[in-house]
């Protein structure tokens, strides 16, 4: 039950991606500061098999060492059980590539699209025969909601919805600075 579940879960790390050109880059890279920190919350898978099952994430985003994008590390908790998570995104021509876990190719899950519109990121993600998109937004500085689809013959199905919070405390020491 836990290895579908934080596979799952894995989706939820795609905060980031978006493809344009060289403006659209400024203007992913200013989506992009604002999402950068730690953020933790409650989610709950909404279809499918496992409905109903709650879990907490603990995740921090930060710039990753090139380019325009985000690199996630953090947890995800059901129960007692927990799962390490991890993601990287970046801008390679003009659209963004990254992986969830280790990608498509282990237990993963890959970027394959997506666009950054104001307060919101639209990512396309794939593994295998599964399709989906995740949609992240920026309700207020200090709360994103994530919702995952997966494609269901022509119909994108939400099967997960995460409602997290910045961390105050990182908030105010990034502040500081």
């Amino acid at each position: 039950m836990i290895r579908p579940l934080l596979t799952a879960l894995s989706l939820s790390l795609a905060v980031a991606a978006a493809c344009g050109s060289a403006a659209a880059a400024d203007k992913d890279e200013a989506f992009f500061q604002t999402v950068f920190g730690r953020w933790t919350g409650p989610g709950e898978i909404v279809a499918g098999k496992y409905k109903g099952t709650k879990f907490v994430c603990d995740l921090s985003g930060e710039k990753p060492s090139t380019d325009v994008g985000m690199a996630l590390d953090g947890t995800c908790r059901v129960g007692m059980f927990s799962q390490p998570m991890s993601a990287k995104f970046t801008k390679g021509g003009s659209s963004y590539k990254g992986a969830f876990l280790d990608g498509s190719k282990g237990k993963g899950l890959d970027i394959i699209s997506g666009d950054v519109d104001g307060n919101r990121v639209v990512v396309g993600l794939d593994r295998k025969q599964l399709k989906g998109a995740m949609v992240a937004r920026l309700v207020d500085p200090d709360k994103l909601n994530i919702t995952i689809s997966v494609q269901v013959a022509d119909e994108l199905v939400p099967v997960i919805g995460m409602n997290l919070k910045r961390d105050a405390s990182v908030k105010r020491a990034s502040l500081a600075d």
